[in-house]
């Protein structure tokens, strides 16, 4: 019994040592609380700038894009709305416009409604440029 009392008690010892040994060396190897702000903020600026490339730029094209596309629809434009509705523009206001749709038809939308300019054989309008308006005048 006493042998076995002492081995124990060896294996008790030697579990303690090397704990405190763990600790000490994970105390070294943890950062302190400033360089774990300093190491973070080159990180999260590198996926904002992400962020920005991937997904906010693109987006404020389209809706640049989009912004051209609704302020260039002129009267005789065929057009297709959001609710797949496809008509020839009859009279364009400041914020809504009248759509022709069939003989006799005509629905009144709002300018954000529309989703494309499309040609006579359906395909969507390329945007015209202030450049090329300038020459075909």
């Amino acid at each position: 019994m006493n042998r076995t009392f002492t081995q124990i008690s060896l294996w008790i010892a030697a579990t303690a040592s090397a704990g405190m040994v763990f600790a000490q060396e994970a105390s070294k190897a943890a950062p302190s609380s400033s360089g774990g702000i300093a190491s973070l903020l080159p990180m999260m600026l590198i996926m904002f700038a992400v962020v920005y490339f991937l997904m906010i730029r693109p987006e404020q094209k389209k809706q640049k894009d989009r912004q051209a596309m609704l302020s260039t629809m002129k009267k005789g434009d065929r057009v297709i709305t959001s609710s797949g509705i496809l008509g020839t523009v009859g009279n364009v206001k400041d914020s809504t416009i009248m759509v022709k749709i069939a003989e006799n038809t005509v629905v009144e939308f709002t300018k954000s409604a529309v989703t494309q300019i499309v040609n006579k054989d359906g395909t969507e309008k390329q945007a015209e440029t202030p450049a090329e308006d300038k020459k075909s005048a």
